[in-house]
């Protein structure tokens, strides 16, 4: 349910908050990385527990990156005509800057706890965890080259062909994205556990969905571009 909730107050924010992100988006990356320091340092900070509760949720299974990630990705699926995308599209680029700080703490949080734990007992590792945790190296690569290339400083200084060859690597993200998550959920999934077959169920909705949507989209461009080269000649 918390995934949903997340997915919801997400597309929410993206609405309401565009203006402000476009005119002022350092404010919000600002407070995107207060609740990172504040997330890793939990236990060092004695927090009330209405506030060390929401922060726990917002960062501990990256669920609010990854619905920013879908906001994202979403975008680029409606018609270029659709009053979404033309609204939404302007500060594509801010949320995906806010996904990658939204994500750092869910990165650092398991870097210096779990990977310790994979060091101290490597050898009984079973094939889930370990392509877990290749994954999850490759996802932060991936990470770093999206959200250092989202910054506008940093595309102006890029060649139009060379910045777009790099946001393609964003479909590959996505998509390993799910299937890393699925190596997580789908044990606990598969015995039964009612939170992980509804984590599985609404994460393949939300990814497949895109699939679908994605190659319809292609698909019609294709038609379209078919269709005006047609009535050319």
């Amino acid at each position: 349910m918390i995934i949903l909730i997340t997915l919801v107050c997400v597309v929410f924010f993206a609405f309401v908050f565009k203006k402000p992100l476009k005119k002022a988006p350092w404010l919000f990356y600002a407070i995107a990385l207060i609740l990172v320091v504040l997330f890793v340092g939990r236990e060092w900070f004695d927090f009330p527990v209405y506030i060390a509760r929401p922060i726990f949720y917002l960062m501990q299974k990256c669920t609010t990156a990854q619905a920013l990630f879908v906001v994202v990705m979403y975008i680029g699926v409606f018609n270029e005509k659709s009053r979404i995308r033309s609204y939404l599209m302007p500060v594509r680029a801010e949320l995906s800057i806010l996904g990658c700080l939204m994500a750092l703490g869910h990165i650092i949080n398991y870097l210096t706890t779990f990977v310790p734990q994979i060091m101290g007992s490597a050898s009984s590792l079973n094939n889930n965890i370990v392509i877990s945790v290749f994954l999850a190296i490759l996802l932060i690569i991936l990470l770093v080259v999206l959200g250092v290339t989202s910054f506008s400083t940093v595309k102006r200084k890029m060649s139009a062909a060379n910045w777009k060859r790099i946001q393609w690597l964003a479909y590959p993200f996505f998509l390993l994205t799910y299937v890393h998550i699925l190596l997580f959920l789908l044990p606990s999934a598969l015995r039964g556990a009612d939170t992980a077959l509804f984590s599985v169920a609404v994460y393949s909705v939300v990814f497949i969905g895109y699939l679908i949507a994605r190659s319809a989209a292609a698909i019609a461009s294709r038609r379209r571009k078919r269709a005006l080269c047609a009535a050319q000649y």
